[in-house]
């Protein structure tokens, strides 16, 4: 038997140390993002928005202080990109936070939250989203926008999406499911059939956001259809009710939410593509219906 020597067990040791040190290093962003809370990245300077942005004109925002979506980002973006080529809206992609002024916002009909995550706002900038949403500005919320990453902001949890993101399948994490179109009368579902089978990562919430007054559940999906089954077996199940799209007027705005896009591919589905374009154009107030005058200032915006 060979014995090793206290020199040959340290530089062991140090190796057995390196790994999961070296292991953090290469992880440390992802770490941050998922594990501790989100980056704390806050921009002050905003970008230079083209002067002659045609109208009506959509502001894209994909910035991520939390865990980011590398694949489903840039495909999203070039959706919304051939939307407004096609269509001739204006169009303004961006991650920095300091867009969101007054002065830039008025120049936006609609702003899309491409898989936005995290605390991505000052206090100013988050005002200033509140302000031109309740005074008629719309607003689409994809995926990783309505997750548990956003639950600093008590305003955007509850007056926009309405519910709390508490998990997702893990076991497998992706699978195909039905969506049911509950309701075709709004633009983004009006084209769609009765049912779609799509295969993304389904999120479940701590409880329908149906009964809430105004609200509008567009799709659900059948649990019957695949596992909830999140890590360590948590039981993701939301029972009969389980929506994955809806809207809601929030004062003057129009918001609609989709918990579906995590993949890169389902900006390549035609039916996901098609609920997207109709959900930007109601949010743009180019079709459907409206939202009501504002409510009168009480307090301080959050």
């Amino acid at each position: 038997m060979k014995l090793v020597s206290r020199k040959g067990c340290g530089v062991l040791l140090l190796v057995l140390l390196a790994i999961p040190l070296g292991f953090v290093a290469a992880n440390w962003d992802v770490i941050q993002r998922v594990f501790l809370g989100g980056v704390k990245v806050y921009e002050t300077e905003a970008p230079a928005i083209p002067a002659d942005l045609p109208h009506p004109a959509v502001l894209v925002f994909s910035k991520t202080n939390a865990f980011r979506h590398e694949e489903a980002i840039p495909a999203a973006n070039a959706l919304f990109a051939d939307f407004a080529r096609d269509n001739g809206w204006g169009y303004f992609q961006t991650e920095n936070g300091a867009t969101f002024s007054p002065e830039i916002l008025s120049r936006f009909d609609a702003v899309v939250f491409n898989n936005v995550s995290g605390d991505v706002f000052t206090p100013e900038q988050r005002a200033a989203f509140q302000a031109f949403l309740e005074n008629g500005g719309g607003y689409v919320g994809i995926h990783a926008a309505g997750d548990n990453s956003h639950a600093g902001w008590p305003w955007y949890v509850s007056d926009i999406i309405g519910t709390s993101f508490i998990g997702h399948p893990m076991s497998p994490q992706f699978q195909q499911a039905q969506v049911t179109i509950e309701d075709h009368a709004n633009p983004a579902t009006a084209t769609l059939g009765d049912t779609w089978l799509h295969t993304d990562e389904w999120y479940s919430f701590d409880a329908s956001p149906r009964p809430i007054p105004g609200l509008h559940v567009l799709a659900t999906i059948d649990e019957q259809s695949y596992s909830p089954d999140g890590m360590f077996g948590q039981d993701l199940r939301m029972g009969a009710d389980h929506p994955v799209v809806w809207w809601r007027c929030v004062v003057q705005g129009r918001a609609l939410y989709s918990a579906i896009g995590h993949t890169a591919e389902s900006y390549a589905e035609p039916e996901y593509r098609a609920l997207l374009l109709g959900a930007t154009r109601w949010a743009m107030g180019l079709e459907g219906e409206g939202c009501g005058t504002p409510a009168p200032v009480t307090g301080e915006q959050e």
